[in-house]
Protein backbone atom coordinates (compact mmCIF):
# COMPACT_ATOMS: atom_id res chain seq x y z
CA UNK A 1 0.00 0.00 0.00
CA UNK A 2 1.13 3.96 -0.69
CA UNK A 3 1.68 5.45 2.42
CA UNK A 4 0.80 9.23 2.83
CA UNK A 5 3.60 11.58 3.28
CA UNK A 6 1.56 14.72 3.39
CA UNK A 7 3.10 15.87 0.69
CA UNK A 8 0.05 17.05 -0.89
CA UNK A 9 -1.36 18.69 1.85
CA UNK A 10 -2.60 22.09 0.59
CA UNK A 11 -2.06 21.35 -3.29
CA UNK A 12 -4.38 21.69 -5.78
CA UNK A 13 -4.71 19.11 -8.09
CA UNK A 14 -6.89 19.85 -11.39
CA UNK A 15 -7.52 16.30 -12.96
CA UNK A 16 -9.12 15.23 -16.13
CA UNK A 17 -11.54 12.28 -16.16
CA UNK A 18 -11.37 11.86 -12.51
CA UNK A 19 -15.30 10.94 -12.08
CA UNK A 20 -14.18 7.07 -12.54
CA UNK A 21 -11.25 4.05 -12.89
CA UNK A 22 -7.64 5.80 -12.23
CA UNK A 23 -8.16 9.27 -12.58
CA UNK A 24 -10.57 9.40 -9.48
CA UNK A 25 -8.09 6.83 -7.53
CA UNK A 26 -5.41 9.16 -8.06
CA UNK A 27 -7.73 11.90 -6.67
CA UNK A 28 -8.42 9.76 -4.03
CA UNK A 29 -4.85 9.04 -2.82
CA UNK A 30 -4.29 12.95 -3.25
CA UNK A 31 -6.90 13.22 -0.92
CA UNK A 32 -6.29 10.97 1.82
CA UNK A 33 -3.35 13.58 1.82
CA UNK A 34 -5.26 16.40 2.30
CA UNK A 35 -5.23 17.93 -1.55
CA UNK A 36 -7.65 19.69 -2.93
CA UNK A 37 -9.04 18.09 -6.23
CA UNK A 38 -10.53 19.21 -9.63
CA UNK A 39 -12.70 16.67 -10.73
CA UNK A 40 -12.83 18.04 -14.48
CA UNK A 41 -14.93 15.04 -16.60
CA UNK A 42 -17.91 15.32 -18.94
CA UNK A 43 -19.97 12.57 -16.67
CA UNK A 44 -23.00 14.08 -14.17
CA UNK A 45 -25.31 11.11 -14.76
CA UNK A 46 -24.48 7.23 -14.27
CA UNK A 47 -24.07 5.08 -16.98
CA UNK A 48 -25.79 1.71 -16.13
CA UNK A 49 -22.55 0.18 -16.85
CA UNK A 50 -20.22 2.70 -15.68
CA UNK A 51 -21.34 4.10 -12.13
CA UNK A 52 -19.70 7.53 -11.23
CA UNK A 53 -20.57 11.13 -11.89
CA UNK A 54 -18.17 13.44 -11.01
CA UNK A 55 -20.37 14.63 -8.12
CA UNK A 56 -20.13 11.22 -6.86
CA UNK A 57 -16.42 11.66 -7.24
CA UNK A 58 -16.29 14.67 -5.44
CA UNK A 59 -18.19 12.93 -1.71
CA UNK A 60 -15.36 10.32 -2.24
CA UNK A 61 -12.99 12.84 -2.22
CA UNK A 62 -14.19 15.25 0.35
CA UNK A 63 -14.79 11.68 2.55
CA UNK A 64 -11.16 10.58 2.28
CA UNK A 65 -10.05 14.17 3.43
CA UNK A 66 -9.48 16.36 0.46
CA UNK A 67 -11.07 19.21 -0.77
CA UNK A 68 -13.32 19.05 -3.97
CA UNK A 69 -14.38 21.13 -6.87
CA UNK A 70 -16.22 19.27 -9.60
CA UNK A 71 -16.39 20.46 -12.90
CA UNK A 72 -18.14 19.20 -16.22
CA UNK A 73 -15.93 19.32 -18.62
CA UNK A 74 -15.06 18.22 -21.82
CA UNK A 75 -11.25 18.59 -22.79
CA UNK A 76 -12.21 19.04 -26.25
CA UNK A 77 -14.08 22.33 -25.51
CA UNK A 78 -11.78 24.83 -24.43
CA UNK A 79 -14.33 27.26 -23.56
CA UNK A 80 -15.61 24.54 -20.78
CA UNK A 81 -11.46 23.66 -19.97
CA UNK A 82 -10.87 27.52 -19.62
CA UNK A 83 -14.05 27.86 -16.98
CA UNK A 84 -12.77 25.35 -15.50
CA UNK A 85 -9.47 26.75 -14.85
CA UNK A 86 -11.21 29.98 -13.54
CA UNK A 87 -13.02 28.13 -10.87
CA UNK A 88 -9.89 26.01 -9.70
CA UNK A 89 -8.20 29.04 -9.04
CA UNK A 90 -11.16 31.32 -7.13
CA UNK A 91 -11.66 28.13 -5.34
CA UNK A 92 -8.22 27.22 -4.07
CA UNK A 93 -5.70 30.33 -5.20
CA UNK A 94 -3.78 27.90 -8.11
CA UNK A 95 -3.27 24.74 -9.49
CA UNK A 96 -0.03 22.68 -8.16
CA UNK A 97 -0.57 19.89 -10.47
CA UNK A 98 -2.19 18.79 -13.37
CA UNK A 99 -3.16 15.65 -14.37
CA UNK A 100 -3.97 14.19 -18.10
CA UNK A 101 -5.76 11.43 -17.06
CA UNK A 102 -8.83 11.69 -19.88
CA UNK A 103 -8.62 9.38 -22.66
CA UNK A 104 -11.09 7.59 -25.26
CA UNK A 105 -10.22 4.01 -26.55
CA UNK A 106 -11.28 2.12 -29.39
CA UNK A 107 -8.74 -1.07 -30.11
CA UNK A 108 -10.06 -1.28 -33.37
CA UNK A 109 -8.15 -1.90 -36.94
CA UNK A 110 -8.32 0.75 -39.94
CA UNK A 111 -11.23 -0.73 -41.48
CA UNK A 112 -13.18 -1.17 -38.19
CA UNK A 113 -12.57 2.17 -37.04
CA UNK A 114 -15.26 4.78 -38.03
CA UNK A 115 -13.35 8.57 -38.49
CA UNK A 116 -16.38 9.68 -36.17
CA UNK A 117 -14.31 7.98 -33.35
CA UNK A 118 -10.95 8.55 -34.48
CA UNK A 119 -12.17 12.03 -34.47
CA UNK A 120 -12.44 11.23 -30.95
CA UNK A 121 -9.40 9.73 -29.70
CA UNK A 122 -7.58 12.90 -31.51
CA UNK A 123 -9.66 15.04 -30.24
CA UNK A 124 -9.71 13.78 -26.57
CA UNK A 125 -6.55 12.15 -25.95
CA UNK A 126 -4.29 14.27 -28.15
CA UNK A 127 -5.86 17.93 -28.84
CA UNK A 128 -7.23 17.60 -25.62
CA UNK A 129 -4.34 17.05 -23.17
CA UNK A 130 -2.44 19.58 -25.48
CA UNK A 131 -5.27 22.23 -24.56
CA UNK A 132 -4.86 22.34 -21.31
CA UNK A 133 -1.27 22.99 -21.55
CA UNK A 134 -1.58 25.61 -24.07
CA UNK A 135 -1.30 29.44 -22.76
CA UNK A 136 -3.96 31.29 -24.30
CA UNK A 137 -4.25 34.88 -23.52
CA UNK A 138 -2.79 33.61 -19.59
CA UNK A 139 -6.45 31.84 -18.79
CA UNK A 140 -5.34 27.80 -19.10
CA UNK A 141 -3.30 25.79 -16.72
CA UNK A 142 0.21 26.31 -17.61
CA UNK A 143 0.49 29.74 -16.73
CA UNK A 144 -1.30 29.15 -13.16
CA UNK A 145 1.51 25.91 -12.71
CA UNK A 146 4.13 28.42 -13.41
CA UNK A 147 2.98 30.36 -10.27
CA UNK A 148 3.28 27.41 -8.60
CA UNK A 149 6.15 26.67 -5.73
CA UNK A 150 6.57 22.67 -7.26
CA UNK A 151 4.59 22.76 -10.19
CA UNK A 152 4.05 19.25 -11.52
CA UNK A 153 2.04 17.70 -15.03
CA UNK A 154 1.91 14.03 -15.47
CA UNK A 155 0.08 12.92 -18.30
CA UNK A 156 -1.49 9.07 -18.86
CA UNK A 157 0.36 8.10 -21.65
CA UNK A 158 2.71 5.03 -22.80
CA UNK A 159 6.38 5.07 -23.36
CA UNK A 160 7.04 5.91 -27.68
CA UNK A 161 7.72 2.19 -28.64
CA UNK A 162 7.93 2.10 -32.74
CA UNK A 163 7.62 -1.52 -32.80
CA UNK A 164 4.56 -2.14 -35.20
CA UNK A 165 3.19 -4.72 -32.95
CA UNK A 166 1.66 -1.54 -30.67
CA UNK A 167 0.14 -0.15 -34.42
CA UNK A 168 -1.14 -3.24 -35.85
CA UNK A 169 -4.32 -3.61 -34.21
CA UNK A 170 -5.24 -0.34 -33.83
CA UNK A 171 -3.05 2.29 -35.14
CA UNK A 172 -6.10 5.03 -34.55
CA UNK A 173 -5.56 4.46 -31.04
CA UNK A 174 -1.76 4.09 -31.01
CA UNK A 175 -1.00 7.30 -32.76
CA UNK A 176 -4.06 8.84 -30.24
CA UNK A 177 -1.91 8.20 -27.27
CA UNK A 178 1.57 8.72 -28.79
CA UNK A 179 0.64 12.10 -29.33
CA UNK A 180 -0.14 12.22 -25.78
CA UNK A 181 3.66 10.95 -24.90
CA UNK A 182 5.13 13.25 -27.34
CA UNK A 183 3.60 16.40 -25.66
CA UNK A 184 5.21 15.25 -22.20
CA UNK A 185 9.16 14.99 -24.60
CA UNK A 186 8.38 18.19 -26.06
CA UNK A 187 7.03 19.97 -23.43
CA UNK A 188 9.31 18.43 -20.35
CA UNK A 189 12.05 20.29 -22.39
CA UNK A 190 10.57 23.25 -23.40
CA UNK A 191 9.53 24.26 -19.58
CA UNK A 192 12.78 22.36 -18.00
CA UNK A 193 13.72 23.91 -14.61
CA UNK A 194 10.43 25.70 -14.17
CA UNK A 195 7.57 22.77 -14.49
CA UNK A 196 8.23 18.80 -14.48
CA UNK A 197 6.04 17.08 -16.86
CA UNK A 198 6.22 13.14 -16.81
CA UNK A 199 4.20 10.41 -18.24
CA UNK A 200 2.57 7.36 -16.43
CA UNK A 201 1.39 4.40 -18.20
CA UNK A 202 0.36 1.86 -15.17
CA UNK A 203 -0.75 -2.11 -15.81
CA UNK A 204 -4.34 -0.77 -14.89
CA UNK A 205 -5.27 -3.51 -12.99
CA UNK A 206 -2.71 -4.03 -10.71
CA UNK A 207 -1.90 -0.33 -10.06
CA UNK A 208 -5.15 1.03 -9.42
CA UNK A 209 -5.43 -2.08 -6.42
CA UNK A 210 -2.53 -0.32 -5.40
CA UNK A 211 -3.57 3.04 -5.53
CA UNK A 212 -7.22 2.16 -4.01
CA UNK A 213 -6.34 0.20 -1.10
Amino acid sequence: MLQNTGKLAGCTLFITGASRGIGKAIALKAARDGANVVIAAKTTQAHPKLPGTIYTAAEEVEAAGGKALACVVDIRDEQQVEAAVQKAVEKFGGIDILVNNASAISLTGTLETPIKKVDLMLGVNLRGTYLTYVQDLSKLVIPHLLKSRNPHILNLAPPLNLNPVWFKNHTAYTMAKYGMSMCVLGMAEEFRGQIAINALWPKTGQWLKLIIN
